[in-house]
């Protein structure tokens, strides 16, 4: 409480001061009780905003927090925001700990009290948030804080808040009062992945009420749903907000919710599109009349004896005339079956395959290379043959009103740097073309691909590839191109 009264007295004091010699506090921009927030610059780059937050910590938690903070820098998933800096300073006598992260110019917070989300844009907001959850959880994190203030907006990305993440397992740091936002086991124990689903579920019915859910944390009731949240966010919502952790959704049950596993074989081109049958909820099947469906059975049936009957004479009559009636169809060659890749809610994410964006395929493509001064494709500079492969593509996620927003064809060219282990060891925008928002979401989708280093001789070797991204309003096609350093 000392620090909250000192920082009070200070906030717009320390505005111009410099933190760690390097980032100036530019405007203050929010806080709370233990925490605060200010506009900064990034020093190797001072046209980029950053915001840099201060907190108070004593030596005990002091190292334990910039430990977690170094952890949380490792992170990369393009729905998180990544964490730039941490580290440890004075103002005025009082030691603080601050990090600093990409500056957001929107809050899921500060939308709400003007109007709700629709039923689409709540779909963009659940979908990335489930994504980052999910790679989170996978390598050992916990959010903890999930709610409005926490969702934002960086360049007309969404972005969930990064500095406040808790190591799985670790004691638990928790404000008092509880919120609506903490699940109800947090009175007697840790954060976990489930308490991180129950704020999901009411940071969806606030986003869609502009109010959280009704609940009474004594009641040992389940918050109330508003029957008035469209499909499929009321189920979601109910599944979510169970009292029981054992029966609540898991993160791997919102986003089968949200997009059917058909529905994913059908936007990786594994099965052709199926239309999908209107849903009823509770409705009751009303009885049918039998006579038009035999009615319109027996039309069939004849519609398909005078075609039959109809094939039979043309036949008859090329035959009669020496040609050979041609009635079977070619026989197709033989694909490779594709290997089976079963989904589990208990997948762990790992930085080499994160789980955003959509893979271009599920098995390794070979991709012929390149090489500048070579006279085909496929060959090392010194002649020798080189098989290269491509075994993990990612395609880079954009938001539907910018994919709207294209008039024919916007390419970007992405420089990968692939060492002889083939690791990538940096990516960089050899033609940025005229967008930066396409720029940007085709490297960050480059980051996350996975290679195969090229052998030369039996040697791997390092390389280098150009993703040629085209986007277009229909489609994105990504050519990727190898060369040599």
């Amino acid at each position: 409480m000392a620090y909250a009264m000192k920082i009070a007295a200070n906030r717009t004091g320390w505005i111009g001061r410099v933190v760690d010699a390097r980032f100036a506090l530019l405007q203050w921009i929010g806080g709370s009780e233990s925490s605060d927030v200010f506009v900064t610059e990034i020093p190797e780059q001072p046209w980029r905003k950053a915001a840099i937050k201060l907190v108070a910590a004593n030596e005990s938690e002091a190292e334990a927090q910039l430990a977690v903070w170094a952890r949380t820098a490792a992170l990369s998933h393009p729905h998180l925001m990544p964490l730039l800096y941490s580290g440890r300073c004075r103002l005025d006598n009082t030691t603080l700990l601050y990090s600093v992260t990409d500056y957001s110019g929107e809050v899921l917070s500060q939308i709400l009290p003007e109007r709700p989300l629709t039923p689409p844009e709540a779909a963009e907001m659940l979908g990335p948030i489930a994504d980052t959850l999910w790679y989170l959880h996978g390598n050992g994190f916990l959010h903890g804080h999930l709610k409005p203030s926490n969702i934002l907006v960086v360049e007309e990305r969404l972005k969930l808040s990064s500095d406040s993440l808790q190591v799985a397992g670790a004691p638990a740091k928790r404000a008092a009062p509880l919120s609506v936002y903490d699940a109800p086991e947090l009175v007697s124990g840790g954060v976990s992945r489930t308490a991180d689903v129950w704020s999901l579920g009411v940071t969806l019915v606030e986003s869609l009420t502009q109010s959280p859910p009704v609940w009474d944390r004594s009641s040992g009731q389940d918050p109330i749903v508003p029957r008035t949240l469209p499909q499929p966010f009321l189920d979601i919502a109910r599944e979510c907000l169970r009292t029981d952790p054992a029966r609540r959704y898991t993160i791997g049950n919102i986003k089968a919710r949200l997009e059917p596993p058909s529905s994913r074989m059908e936007r990786a081109g594994l099965v052709a599109p199926t239309p999908a049958a209107p849903e009823r909820i509770g409705a009751v099947p009303r009885p049918r009349r039998r006579w038009p469906v035999l009615v319109v059975a027996a039309l069939v049936l004849i519609a398909i004896v005078a075609v039959l009957a109809l094939r039979y004479h043309r036949a008859g009559a090329g035959s009669a005339a020496g040609e050979k009636p041609s009635i079977e169809q070619p026989e197709r060659p033989e694909q490779p079956e594709r290997p089976e890749q079963p989904e589990s809610d208990q997948t762990t994410p790992t930085a080499r395959k994160p789980s955003a964006g959509t893979p271009l395929t599920d098995a390794p493509t070979s991709v012929p290379a390149s090489v500048p001064n070579s006279t085909s494709a496929g060959q090392s500079p010194n002649g020798v043959a080189v098989e290269s492969e491509v075994p993990g593509q990612v395609m880079p996620d954009i938001l539907p009103s910018a994919n709207a927003s294209i008039h024919g064809q916007v390419n970007v060219d992405i420089r990968v740097n692939v060492d002889s282990a083939g690791n990538i060891t940096g990516t960089s925008l050899d033609s940025p073309g005229p967008s930066k928002y396409f720029a940007k979401v085709a490297q960050e989708s480059a980051k996350h691909w996975t290679f195969k280093a090229a052998k030369v001789n039996g040697n791997a070797v390092a390389s280098i590839w150009i993703l040629h991204y085209q986007f277009t309003h229909g489609a994105t096609n990504i050519t990727p191109v190898e060369t040599y350093p």
